[in-house]
């Protein structure tokens, strides 16, 4: 028995998807990578409705412990970048708006609403420490992070995500007093009309990627 082989483009594979060509082009297949933004200033409405829709993606025992530190302010920008790596400093600064995504190890504060058919989940995570709630807290903000960019997306907007920063630096510019631990730097806008891609780059096929047992 045969299987077919399809390509990312094939038309089948719209018709499994439950969404429709252009929603899915606009939060994956035609969705980029912004390095250079356009001068257009990006509404505080549309950040929230994007993070309004992701918030109800999962996360582990509904720990939600994704935080934003949502930074308009050029000098609060220029604070971060002086924590960056020297080749995302001049497109941070340009950006008009970022987004340090950080994971709150103290989310259990908030067990009791978030789940509250958890008796005793505050206490017990309390009582564990914050070493031990820290691999927790980086997976499931990891997740939402992913879930932020789609949804940012959703919202009109672009996103150039950063890794290259001092993560210590950062959290103790930002977070020395609420003990976030920064994760990724998210520019967002709209994006410039000359240099705000690189060329499309191609993707490992599912065949690649997967193991079927």
């Amino acid at each position: 028995m045969t299987t077919e082989t399809f390509t990312p483009t094939d038309a089948a594979f719209d018709e499994l998807l439950d969404i429709d060509a252009a929603t899915a082009d606009l939060l994956f297949r035609e969705a980029r990578s912004v390095n250079a933004f356009a001068d257009t200033e990006v509404p505080e409405e549309k950040i929230q409705a994007a993070y309004d829709l992701v918030r109800w993606g999962p996360t582990a025992m509904n720990t939600v412990p994704l935080r934003l530190l949502v930074l308009r302010d050029p000098a609060a920008r220029a604070r971060l970048v002086e924590h960056m790596a020297e080749g995302n400093r001049a497109k941070t600064l340009a950006a008009p708006l970022t987004i340090v995504a950080a994971a709150d190890t103290r989310f259990h504060e908030h067990m009791d609403v978030l789940a509250p058919h958890m008796d005793g989940a505050r206490e017990r995570f309390e009582a564990a420490g914050e070493e031990s709630r820290s691999g927790m807290a980086r997976t499931s903000s990891l997740l939402q992070v992913g879930y932020l960019v789609v949804g940012l997306r959703a919202a009109g907007l672009h996103v150039g995500p950063l890794g290259g920063f001092d993560a210590a630096g950062v959290d103790g510019e930002f977070f020395s007093e609420n003990g976030w631990r920064s994760l990724v730097v998210l520019n967002v806008g709209t994006p410039a009309a000359e240099g705000a891609t690189r060329p499309r780059a191609t993707r490992l096929r599912y065949d690649q990627v997967s193991q079927t047992l």
